[in-house]
């Protein structure tokens, strides 16, 4: 699995956006599913969204579809997220990390690896 580092996360009112990236150094990015995760107080880590290798395939959480979009640009080894129509339900802790393979529908977190240090996004209403 690749090293990531996320940054981009801050304070955002209810109804605003903010994007996310995730930057790996390493030569294989290109060929790993990069995932987005999310952990808020008190709760369990859960899948955000989920980009394929080529950027041609995306899956997202219910709770997000529609308002997140994840895309990457595999010559500058980043992943990006971009949230929009923020919620007061969407202050988290939020963390990139890879995976050797791709699933169908949500896939599992053990799934991926080389977690980063995580960015946390806070929604004030």
């Amino acid at each position: 699995h690749v090293e990531v580092v996320e940054s981009g996360g801050g304070l955002a009112q209810a109804g605003g956006s903010l994007t996310l990236s995730c930057a790996a150094s390493d030569r294989t990015f290109s060929l790993y599913v990069m995932g987005w995760f999310r952990q808020a107080p008190g709760k369990e880590r859960e899948f955000v969204a989920v980009i394929n290798p080529s950027g041609a395939a995306t899956t997202y959480a219910d709770s997000v579809k529609g308002r997140f979009t994840a895309s990457r640009d595999n010559a500058k080894n980043t992943v990006y997220l971009q949230m929009n129509n923020l919620t007061r339900e969407d202050t988290a802790v939020y963390y990139c990390a890879s995976s050797t393979r791709w699933f169908v529908g949500a896939p599992p977190l053990q799934a991926f690896g080389s977690w980063g240090q995580g960015t946390q996004v806070t929604v004030s209403s």
